[in-house]
């Protein structure tokens, strides 16, 4: 038989470009180079590769950030992040093991790692790494410069932002409507606490999203983003207010603070000698906003939460990421199946 010509699904996969998180404290300080975390997005762009396209967006249209602290290859283990973390900081501080025995000793991370690298070098073209901080993890640092001559070498594809997107929906001689995409998902790292927060054109999105029903997915940081619903940006540009907004309410999870403190205080966040603190915490801002923010007690366990009525979908981090993926393709599939029974 033929092969069929007709165009594959499209998804939309929104980044942050955030180069930059400030800090609260140290006073003055100039704030810590963030980015996206590969992981949170790898899981889901691998579930769906093979049968549909991404259109890539970023707010402002510049070119998206990877954190290379989302490389330590603890944060490759799923729903195992806490064994994993407890194994690697024993085998980094009391067996004294370098960058290469640990890689020896933890092939599986590694090999994740890997795949989601050749996955981004497929998918995402040419972007920009994260410098390393003074406490990124050493394993990282050591393959930090193959990855940036790795994506250095690709060529650069087109990230729109996201009131292009808007736009570009908006004008009836586009062949472009937000009503077409399967999904939408936004992967965290502390990047979107910068540029997804408190944005009106990341409001007048999620608002579109939701009015033609697509599924939304947020993991990690990117339910910030939920901050910004407040907001809705007519067609002259107009931003109005409206603190009782359609999403007022959902049901949803995220990083808890106490995790969010834990990692200020002992991981990369931290700054050497100095109490650290970000501007705000995301959990705490979005329970201000309105929100039913669910979290679990032990902060590296996963939680994945469906609010159907919203069609919002949150993942608390990293660990997260795999159940979040295999939900979401739940959630899609059975979409195209009823479409499909209802065509019948």
């Amino acid at each position: 038989m033929p092969e069929s010509t007709s165009p594959r699904p499209k998804a939309l996969i929104v980044l942050s470009s955030a180069r930059l998180l400030p800090l609260s404290e140290p006073a003055g300080h100039p704030g810590i180079p963030t980015g996206f975390f590969l992981v949170e997005l790898a899981a889901v762009m691998a579930e769906f590769e093979s049968e549909y396209d991404f259109i890539l967006a970023t707010p402002d249209g510049q070119l998206p950030q990877l954190d290379v602290n989302g490389l330590a290859l603890n944060f490759h283990a799923g729903a195992n992040l806490g064994p994993a973390t407890a194994r690697t900081t024993l085998q980094i501080g009391v067996e004294r093991f370098g960058p290469e025995k640990l890689r020896e000793k933890n092939p599986d991370l590694l090999k994740r790692r890997e795949t989601e690298l050749a996955l981004a070098h497929r998918l995402l073209g040419r972007i920009l790494v994260s410098d390393p901080l003074p406490r990124t993890d050493a394993e990282a640092i050591s393959v930090r410069g193959d990855v940036v001559a790795g994506f250095d070498a690709l060529p650069e594809r087109e990230y729109l932002s996201v009131q292009q997107l808007i736009e570009r929906h908006r004008d009836p001689a586009s062949d472009f409507s937000l009503g077409d995409l399967a999904f939408v998902h936004m992967p965290g790292g502390h990047a979107p606490m910068v540029d997804f927060h408190d944005n009106p054109w990341m409001g007048e999105l999620l608002h579109t999203l939701r009015e033609v029903d697509v599924p939304i997915s947020l993991i990690c940081h990117a339910p910030i983003a939920l901050t910004s619903a407040r907001y809705r940006v007519d067609g002259d540009g107009t931003v109005t207010t409206d603190p009782d907004h359609a999403f007022k309410g959902a049901r949803i999870t995220t990083v808890p603070k106490y995790g969010e403190k834990a990692m200020l205080a002992f991981q990369y966040p931290k700054v050497p000698g100095e109490r650290t603190r970000p501007t705000y915490y995301v959990d705490v801002a979005l329970k201000e906003a309105g929100y039913d923010v669910s979290l679990t007690l032990n902060p590296s366990a996963a939680k994945v939460v469906w609010d159907a009525g919203h069609s919002l979908l949150t993942g608390n981090g990293p660990q997260a990421a795999d159940e979040q993926a295999a939900r979401l393709a739940e959630i899609v599939r059975g979409r195209v199946r009823n479409s499909r029974s209802i065509a019948r």
